[in-house]
């Protein structure tokens, strides 16, 4: 159930409240510059974090924050500082979903405590299924575009009354993913790191979940112009551009969609039904291969920040 308005704003700013009451002994995090979302498998992202000062506030003890359920998503954020230049940040890790039974109001809400924290940059990481031929796990896409199935259906996370305090009625989004936040990372990935895994840009393909795409409908992404597809992002960044947030997205390609049209029965020998079939561990596993040359990115960016 959506909470009016004035409700929504209220439990905001007893969140805010919240977490700078115990921020205060900390001023250095107490306004944090970037808000990092760390994806199913990537919650490692946290490590890149100075160890000192760092403060972890359990997302159950946040007014208003849903607690994660996921495997792989820890559910609570870290305050800490990133780089040489101490770059103050609110990392969260464990993002919630839409498939988890949540309204896009409560998965979102982390963001707009995030800008009334003072964020200004939003950092949207996901493990995605690679749609476009050639894509293959381990790769990176910075995202570029999206294609919103549930919100052209209807399920909009800007739906409803809206909140003129943090943006407009109708929300531009052919600017949605920042030009300069994308050739700084490829700058940082590319010449500063020597980073040679595979990074291309993309448009990511939100859809509901929580099952695995079918063949068909992998074919109709495919076709639509989708080059990965997901469960998440989609709306964080769509809320964090109606807050007047920067956004850089990215996904990990962590299995290949599988779009061949299944077996006949008529064959002789058909091939496994499940052969290139995905999941949950899957999609784990090749994050955990590919985490370190993220968050080596990931931190030389946000030091420019």
């Amino acid at each position: 159930m959506s909470l009016s308005p004035e409700a929504y704003t209220s439990l905001l700013d007893e969140a805010a409240t919240k977490v700078q009451s115990i921020l205060e002994a900390t001023p250095s995090l107490a306004k944090p510059r970037v808000m990092i979302i760390c994806g199913s498998g990537l919650g490692g992202i946290a490590n890149i974090l100075h160890s000192e000062p760092k403060v972890e506030v359990q997302y159950k003890d946040i007014p208003g924050f849903k607690v994660s359920t996921v495997p792989g998503h820890a559910g609570k954020l870290i305050f800490g500082l990133i780089g040489a230049n101490k770059v103050p940040v609110m990392c969260m890790v464990g993002r919630l979903h839409f498939y988890e039974g949540y309204t896009f109001q409560e998965t979102t809400f982390p963001v707009r405590l995030a800008k009334k924290l003072q964020a200004e940059t939003v950092v949207v990481t996901n493990a995605a299924g690679g749609v476009r031929e050639g894509l293959v796990p381990g790769d990176l896409m910075l995202i570029d575009d999206h294609i919103n199935f549930p919100g052209l259906a209807g399920y909009h996370p800007l739906r409803g009354p809206n909140l003129e305090e943090f943006g407009p009625r109708f929300q531009p989004l052919s600017d949605a993913y920042d030009l300069d936040l994308r050739r700084l990372f490829l700058t940082k990935a590319r010449k500063d790191l020597g980073i040679t895994r595979k990074i291309y840009e993309g448009t990511y393909t939100f859809v509901a979940g929580p099952t695995f795409e079918s063949r068909a409908e992998v074919r109709m992404i495919r076709n639509f112009g989708g080059d990965a597809v997901g469960m998440s992002t989609v709306p964080e960044v769509i809320v964090a551009r109606h807050s007047g947030l920067r956004v850089l997205a990215l996904s990990l390609i962590t299995n290949a969609g599988v779009a061949d049209k299944p077996p006949s029965a008529f064959e002789e020998n058909p091939k496994p039904l499940d052969e290139g079939m995905a999941s949950h561990d899957e999609v784990l596993e090749a994050a955990n291969e590919a985490s370190k040359d993220v968050q080596k990115i990931i931190e030389a960016t946000i030091n420019e920040l």
